[in-house]
């Protein structure tokens, strides 16, 4: 259960209550009293004996959604009607479409449009593949592209139920980079397979978006796309995540006065998005850093290895620390866990450096609750949206997207990935930067655009030095 009422769990709940008398002004009370937050009172209908009335309220469960129904119930006169899930309605129908750019009004554009018109077209790009591009949906789509088998906090639920997240994702894509997107729920868990068919259905997209697809089989299947394709493969449970985390470190360093290179990191959860965060502090600067998985602090003399990088053995733990998570958090001066609820104790937090850094990702419970971390943490960061310094991908992947596509960009590097966050760091002005903001809203205008500039000026970076030296120099992630 959420610690506040929140929209996610928001209720319209449509009653009768008898007209006049205090039937009405006690139904906000009730709500309150049984900790929902009341966010709209509408009376629908009125007659001279009953008053309808709509009640919008946010809970903190399903379950707590159910109580405020119960607690309504009680009052005295009233009649529950409907009650309406506002999530559910959002979700009514899908929430994205295909519409025409062009308009089909008479014979004469249905030829232009369609046949026998786009016969040339298409002739002209057989001719010419690289005219896909201009000339069709190419230059500025993206697959979202997922066997559902990491959705979320859900875990393994399969495709036709991860539907719902990808559709959003291709929301996201729309309003804050302009992209059309399109969600591909695949109906196999099977590496092979499922590099197979973005293979075969590359020719449609500009890039491609992997999305929570389970560790340790998406670095396989990144890799092996990354290999054939000449379209930029992005994995943004990995990549997205590690952006706005280097981005939220960077701006946090500089509010408690610590340098990158000196810092010392202890990490929770050394899956996908674990991964990729290492990599990217690593390549940061970030000298330092202890990871911890479910069985202990990774190190090379740990007998239970199967399935950990071996990137950590190699770049990680200089200093051999062994044990559990408590021993890599003890001194460390930041946290970053992307594990699971309340693995980390407030005394843990307390065991840390002076002026520490706490970084609780895990959704939708946090690896410790944020008040408990800020008795003694300068800064503290979570995945959530109704706590300050919210770790979200959407602040990222579109951003880097829109750079990808425009500068026709055919990979994605660590270079890139590093310019992301630096740009993102850098719309928190001096002025703004504080505690309780070390990274914008998700609606701060520009963000997307600072990403996307930073990401082309890299791409155009790197071929500017690939035509100088005849290299691509940059490594890929």
């Amino acid at each position: 259960m959420t610690s506040v009422p929140s929209v996610s769990y928001s209720i319209t709940v449509r009653l009768e209550v008898p007209a006049g008398g205090t039937a009405v002004s006690s139904l906000t009370a009730t709500v309150e009293s049984a900790g929902g937050l009341v966010t709209a009172l509408d009376v629908t209908a009125s007659g001279h004996e009953r008053i309808q009335v709509d009640v919008t309220c946010a809970a903190t469960s399903a379950a707590h959604a159910d109580q405020l129904v119960e607690a309504l119930q009680s009052v005295p006169g009233v009649i529950i009607g409907k009650v309406s899930d506002r999530t559910f309605l959002v979700h009514l129908g899908g929430k994205i479409e295909v519409k025409s750019k062009v308009p089909i009004r008479n014979r004469d554009d249905l030829s232009l449009v369609y046949t026998p018109g786009v016969a040339r077209v298409s002739q002209a790009i057989a001719k010419n593949p690289e005219d896909a591009r201009r000339l069709t949906i190419k230059r500025n789509t993206v697959a979202v592209v997922t066997d559902g088998s990491a959705v979320l906090g859900l875990g393994n639920i399969g495709a036709m139920a991860a539907l719902p997240v990808m559709e959003g994702k291709a929301a996201l894509f729309k309003r804050f980079a302009d992209i059309d997107a399109f969600p591909i729920c695949l109906d196999t868990q099977d590496p092979d397979e499922i590099v197979e068919t973005v293979r075969h259905i590359a020719p449609v997209f500009a890039g491609i978006n992997l999305e929570d697809i389970s560790a340790p089989r998406c670095f396989e299947i990144e890799a092996r796309l990354r290999e054939i394709l000449d379209i930029p493969v992005f994995h943004d449970d990995q990549h997205g995540t590690a952006i706005v985390v280097l981005a939220a470190l960077i701006n946090a360093l500089k509010v408690v006065g610590k340098e990158i290179g000196s810092i010392r990191v202890a990490m929770a959860g050394a899956g996908a998005a674990g991964h990729a965060i290492a990599q990217l502090l690593h390549a940061a600067g970030v000298r330092d850093l202890v990871a911890a998985d479910v069985h202990g602090v990774i190190h090379p003399d740990r007998p239970d290895l199967t399935g950990v990088p071996t990137w950590y053995l190699e770049h990680s733990n200089p200093r051999r620390i062994t044990g559990a998570l408590r021993d890599a958090v003890a001194g460390a001066d930041v946290f970053i866990g992307v594990s699971a609820p309340n693995v980390l104790a407030a005394a843990d937090v307390e065991s840390m450096a002076p002026n520490a850094i706490v970084f609780a990702l895990a959704n939708p419970e946090p690896e410790i609750q944020p008040q408990e971390a800020s008795r003694f943490a300068a800064v503290v960061a979570t995945g959530r949206s109704d706590h300050p310094n919210q770790i979200n991908n959407v602040l990222a992947f579109p951003g880097v997207f829109r750079g990808l596509l425009d500068a026709h960009s055919r990979s994605v590097t660590t270079e890139m990935l590093s310019a992301a966050a630096r740009a993102l760091a850098a719309t928190v002005s001096d002025d703004e930067l504080n505690a309780a903001y070390i990274v914008p809203s998700v609606f701060h205008p520009g963000v997307a655009e600072a990403v996307a500039m930073a990401v082309r000026g890299s791409v155009e970076s790197i071929r500017k030095v690939a035509e100088e030296t005849g290299e691509f120099p940059a490594v890929p992630v």
